[in-house]
């Protein structure tokens, strides 16, 4: 019982559940709306936050938050305007972030910061402040997709027809561009722009084949999260393996396998 007990684990489980609420809550309107990268694109951004910070002695996570919520307000901006090419949009702004998070990364002679812990988070060594920030990040996204519930199903369904019904789709959009802009830049030490990204899409991935309803994919999505952090960490933990890596694979094993069950029920 010991990994319950060790106090970095406890601060370990704690982070790992909060964000596997979090990611899946954000993650069922974006893989609605065909957004599904987009946690990837503001991952290289934040990325090139981090590095560019460094590079000017700025503290690292609040650079990545500034460069991130900025990049996600100007693809938002870019895509309502452009939104037959919104793929190609986040595409350029996914290679910008790398080739900047590059470029800073070879100017900087010092060293300063961990590509490692950036990439693959380090779920093992999170502090009391960093779940104090993520805990804070929780509630703030609970309580926007509480309060803001129906006009984002609305939106992520039909935007069109969202906008003629009179609501704030520009505003709604922003919104949720930054928060999840926001859970991106201020999870990625903690967690990895890998493990990041991959948990606002692989559960709900998981959850929708058989999801009877939108809150049926919301909750479910945070079930098969839940899950894979809690059996991956597990695993990690007993197996000397990277809880990232291990918490990503277990949510892939998951979808493999609810893959297989349909296909098997559909040949019957």
């Amino acid at each position: 019982m010991e990994i319950f007990t060790i106090d970095f684990m406890q601060r370990a489980w704690a982070a790992g559940l909060i964000m596997a609420v979090i990611c899946p809550l954000i993650g069922s309107f974006l893989v609605l709306r065909r957004q599904s990268m987009i946690g990837d694109g503001l991952g290289h951004i934040a990325f090139a936050g981090v590095a560019g910070g460094v590079l000017m002695g700025l503290q690292p996570i609040l650079a990545a938050a500034v460069a991130t919520v900025a990049g996600a307000v100007i693809i938002e901006k870019v895509r309502s305007r452009m939104h037959d090419f919104s793929d190609m949009i986040l595409a350029i702004f996914f290679y910008a972030g790398m080739g900047l998070a590059v470029g800073f990364t070879s100017l900087n002679r010092t060293g300063g910061f961990s590509l490692s812990g950036l990439l693959f988070g380090s779920l093992m060594t999170v502090s009391a402040a960093d779940l104090y920030i993520v805990a804070a990040l929780g509630i703030v996204a609970i309580a926007f997709v509480a309060i803001l519930y129906r006009p984002l199903q609305y939106l992520a369904f039909d935007e069109t027809s969202a906008k003629v019904a009179g609501l704030p789709t520009d505003m709604l959009n922003l919104l949720l561009s930054v928060l999840t802009a926001l859970t991106v830049a201020l999870s990625m030490r903690i967690v990895g722009l890998l493990l990041v990204s991959a948990m606002m899409v692989i559960p709900v991935a998981c959850a929708l084949p058989g999801a009877r309803s939108f809150s049926g994919t919301i909750f479910g999505a945070v079930g098969y999260a839940v899950f894979s952090t809690a059996a991956g960490m597990i695993i990690s933990y007993y197996a000397s393996l990277a809880p990232g890596g291990t918490i990503v694979l277990t949510g892939i094993f998951c979808f493999v396998v609810n893959l297989l069950r349909r296909q098997l029920l559909q040949g019957k």
